[in-house]
């Protein structure tokens, strides 16, 4: 057998440069008992905690794989539960930043979280179209939803009822009723996608905001509260408020008949319409916890606030009105009695909701969050679309409030994507350069240590000595930057169209250019007197133009400076030599530009790759095409060799970096994690680390491990991935009583839950033999006529010598994949779980998981457990215990819940406070009026 060649394997270490990505929403979490500090941020698959006093990153929710699009804090403020792009939920806990629980039951990306008024559930949208109610508590599913035709985009628990109300780009706006799970009730008044709905009011009115430039409001009126059974039917409505603009009146009237017979919850009628400054559609509708302040945003940079008036404000502002009326009558000398003043003076939509500001943001904003402080002030926060979160307050109390800007993170990342990276030559400072700055990054600790205004870069070095760093922009400049005070030193018009790549030369006293003028320019540092001081400064002169027939792609010295290697838009390298700049060889053969090449450390090897998604392995020798790798499935990138080595790294558009051995022509591995296309990386003079940018703002650092990789290993690793996401997309397990297009249930098969069952079977399996032992051991015993030592189980041993009923706590723990891994559980396991309930429940232990687990075998098994004799009586015992136990466990339930009542009051009588209620808030209110006391007394005086 022959040496292998071993590989050491490179990790993910951090993502860094990211404040915010944008497929998700920002919001407002509590943290160390304080409100309006802290905000969570979707950052590519992780959430990031800001702190927006400090502008500092305080904590990391750590996600798997998929991409975060959806966020909604628990009401508490103890949890956090993050919607992925694979439709998964996880609840994060704020306290420790661990997610101990998932649930898998939609097929596409989280559009939509939100909780009920106590917590105890959560409801969720995704682009499948489908809704799903999960017990939040019990960690399982309670109900799918069924009937929208497209992705849902907002769903919201009333509070006082137990209703859901729904939004789809499918126009449609529906009502659910959750005791009986069905939709009672569809709005059809919306001719475009409805994206986002709020409730105000105390709940007697629905805000939508669909694809136009209006927001229609609902009335809402619940049918058995206004009405008696034996009464008729309500008539239609078909007029809306006078002085209301409505567009559709004649079809938004008409299609809400509240005479159908599904209008048996509620009824709604269209109340009118406000009109929006903005022209686009409704990106995000929100309203803050009070139900006061409403807010909305387009696509562009304007949030636009509006107040809703409370009914003392609004009998207000009528008696104010009538008022006026009077005194109008009066001077007109009209002798209308009060009840035609009354019917003239109405009040209109716009009367009870008002506009208070518009806040305008730096850059377009991708969505945002309201909270009201204490003090009466609002306090929305922002996520934009260039990387940045901005903090705005408003006062809306006030006549004519003014948005200010509080708080800005910045500092964390680029406004636009990173287009050229490079490391310093000991390995600690990173340089990341975009269309307006440059960054650097100390490695160690990821923080940016300077940041420098520039033009839009396109590539980038540090200078031998790591005091300055050199950028070659879009427009063709050379700038030069001195790093100690993060000036700019000189600006060159070196190329007169891009300048698309640099090369430092292997004896550091130049560097080369290649621009889309078609020319590659030589140049050299020198040292130059300062204007400002007495000292010299670094500076560079052009020595040497090698003009070309094409546009210079990418340059590229050998390691001996003898050859330079040029990239040209005719799809060759063309290979020069240094001294006299003749042409020596010409690589040909790929089918599309070369955008990236590299020369090995021994200057032997040549590689190339292409927009043709190929890279080609050359010999600098004779020109000889050694392989062509088929490498990613977009175009390639980037491509750096690992110093001291044959090995390379390619960077593509399929967001993928591999990592190849160039001399026996292997794939080594694939580093996944970007999300979309990458478009430059850098590895470190040591090997030891490569940090890669990409599209969605990101970038990621990896780090190579002590771990030796083994390339049959990490193929099989592959095939088990490949293996794995299969299972997600074979069809779902049938559930008996529903076909297989219309299934009801909550879950989804996974990976996880087929684990999950496989963990059970051997539970079972363990259970038998250890049972079958038990019963040779007693006849053995018998036999003997005495105690024969009985052999441990090796798996029970390595659980700490449990028992085998204790099998089951081990293997099946409480999970939100557990009613998913029954249900692919094959029915012969069924009969010895039965039994073992049986026994469970005699003991008393789990009581509720176990009638969980008991109710859901029989209704998914029913057929079969009824048609099976030898099953009677398992079912006539479990009948009995389950009933007997489960009323001792409510007894003790009920005896608890009435010791805790009968201490509240006691504790009440006391000490004559509130025991259970919030103190802090309750002071903070007396104090506000007590404030508010002490002012009417100074007015007075």
């Amino acid at each position: 057998m022959g040496l292998t060649k071993q590989y050491l394997r490179y990790v993910a270490s951090a993502v860094f440069g990211l404040i915010g990505s944008q497929k998700g929403n920002i919001v407002f979490v509590t943290l160390r008992g304080e409100k309006g500090r802290y905000v969570a941020v979707p950052a590519c698959e992780h959430v990031f905690i800001w702190d927006l006093r400090k502008g500092e990153k305080i904590l990391i929710l750590q996600g798997l794989k998929h991409e975060v699009t959806c966020l909604c804090p628990s009401p508490d403020g103890l949890h956090l539960a993050v919607g992925y792009e694979d439709g998964s939920i996880r609840i994060f806990s704020l306290l420790s930043g661990e997610g101990n629980v998932t649930f898998n039951g939609h097929k596409a990306a989280i559009t939509s979280l939100k909780y009920d008024q106590l917590g105890g559930r959560l409801a969720s949208g995704s682009k499948d179209t489908d809704v799903i109610v999960w017990d939040v508590i019990n960690e399982s599913g309670l109900y799918r939803l069924k009937g929208h035709k497209d992705a849902i985009t907002q769903a919201l628990f009333l509070r006082e009822k137990n209703l859901l109300v729904t939004s789809g780009k499918d126009t449609m706006v529906k009502w659910w009723d959750l005791d009986t799970q069905h939709c009672f009730k569809t709005m059809v008044g919306h001719r475009t996608e409805v994206w986002g709905l709020v409730l105000v009011s105390e709940e007697k009115r629905l805000i939508t905001g669909a694809s136009d430039s209006e927001l229609r409001a609902w009335d809402i009126s619940y049918l058995q509260e206004i009405e008696d059974p034996e009464e008729p039917e309500p008539k239609k409505i078909k007029e809306s408020s006078p002085g209301i603009q409505d567009s559709h009146e004649a079809e938004d009237g008409t299609l809400e008949m509240d005479e159908a017979p599904e209008d048996r919850i509620l009824a709604c009628r269209k109340a009118g319409s406000i009109m929006r400054e903005g022209r686009d559609r409704v990106v995000n509708l929100a309203v803050d916890r009070t139900g006061r302040i409403l807010a909305c945003h387009g696509t562009d940079s304007v949030l636009e606030v509006f107040c809703i008036l409370s009914k003392e404000e609004i009998q207000k502002k009528m008696d104010k009105k009538m008022k006026k009326a009077k005194k109008r009558a009066k001077l007109n000398s009209c002798n209308e009695e009060e009840e035609d003043l009354e019917v003239n003076v109405k009040m209109t939509l716009q009367d009870e909701i008002q506009r208070v500001a518009n806040i305008k943001t730096s850059a377009k904003i991708k969505s945002f969050d309201l909270i009201h402080t204490p003090q009466g002030e609002l306090k929305a926060v922002f996520l934009l679309q260039n990387n940045l979160v901005e903090l705005y307050s408003l006062n809306a109390s006030t006549t004519g409030p003014q948005p200010v800007r509080t708080n800005r993170i910045t500092i964390g990342g680029h406004r636009s994507d990173v287009r050229t990276l490079s490391f310093s030559s000991d390995n600690i400072a990173i340089l990341s350069a975009a269309a307006d700055s440059i960054k650097i990054w100390n490695r160690s600790t990821l923080q940016c240590i300077r940041t420098m205004t520039c033009e839009y870069a396109l590539c980038s070095f540090f200078v031998p000595g790591d005091r300055q760093v050199v950028i070659g922009t879009k427009t063709g400049k050379l700038q030069l930057y001195d790093l100690a005070s993060g000036n700019l030193l000189e600006t060159i018009d070196a190329h007169d169209g891009a300048l698309w790549s640099l090369s430092l030369s292997p004896d550091q006293r130049g560097f080369v250019t290649g621009g889309a003028d078609k020319s590659v320019k030589f140049w050299d540092f020198e040292l130059v007197k300062d204007e400002n001081s007495t000292q010299k400064r670094l500076s560079v002169k052009q020595t040497r133009t090698l003009q070309l027939d094409e546009e210079v792609l990418c340059v590229s010295y050998s390691p001996n400076q003898k050859l330079l290697a040029v990239s040209l838009l005719d799809c060759t390298v063309k290979i020069f030599y240094v001294d006299t700049l003749k042409f020596f060889l010409s690589l040909y053969g790929h089918k599309l530009p070369v955008i990236c090449m590299d020369i090995s450390y021994d200057g032997a090897l040549i590689a190339t790759g292409s927009a043709d998604r190929n890279v080609k392995i050359w010999g600098l020798d004779f020109g000889d095409c050694h392989k062509s790798l088929f490498a990613h499935d977009d175009s390639v990138m980037f491509l750096r060799f690992v110093p001291k080595s044959h090995l390379f790294f390619t960077a593509g558009k399929d967001r993928k970096i591999k990592q190849w051995d160039a001399d026996k022509f292997e794939h080594i591995q694939t580093l996944e994690g970007h999300h979309q296309e990458i478009w430059c990386l850098a590895v470190s003079p040591s090997g030891d680390y490569v940090v890669s940018s990409s599209h969605d703002k990101s970038l990621r650092l990896w780090e190579r491990t002590r771990e030796p990789l083994i390339l049959e290993e990490e193929k099989e690793m592959q095939r088990e991935a490949e293996y794995e996401e299969s299972v997600a997309k074979e069809d779902q397990p049938a559930v008996p009583g529903e076909t297989q297009g219309d299934s009801y249930f909550t879950g989804k098969k996974t990976i996880e839950t087929v684990k999950a069952a496989e963990r059970i079977m051997e539970a079972i399996e363990l259970y038998r033999e250890e049972t079958a032992k038990m019963r040779e051991h007693k006849a053995i015993c018998k036999a003997a006529g005495k105690e024969v030592p009985l052999p441990i189980n090796p798996i029970l041993m390595a659980y700490g010598n449990i028992s085998k009923r204790d099998i089951f706590n081990v293997y099946f723990s409480l999970s939100s994949e557990l009613e998913e891994s029954l249900l692919v559980l094959p029915f012969a396991y069924v009969p010895d779980i039965l039994r073992l309930f049986n026994e469970f429940i005699q003991q008393g232990s789990d009581i509720e998981l176990l009638c969980r687990c008991l109710f859901f075998l029989l209704r998914i098994h029913f057929g079969q457990i009824t048609s099976n004799q030898m099953l009677v009586p398992v079912i006539e015992k479990l009948k009995e215990t389950t009933i007997s136990k489960v009323r001792q466990v409510r007894d003790v339930i009920g005896f608890n819940m009435a010791g805790l009542d009968y201490l509240k009051r006691e504790c009440e009588a006391k000490s004559e406070v509130m025991f259970f209620a919030d103190a802090t808030s309750h002071l903070e209110e007396k104090k506000r009026k007590r404030k508010k006391r002490e002012k009417l007394i100074l007015t007075v005086t």
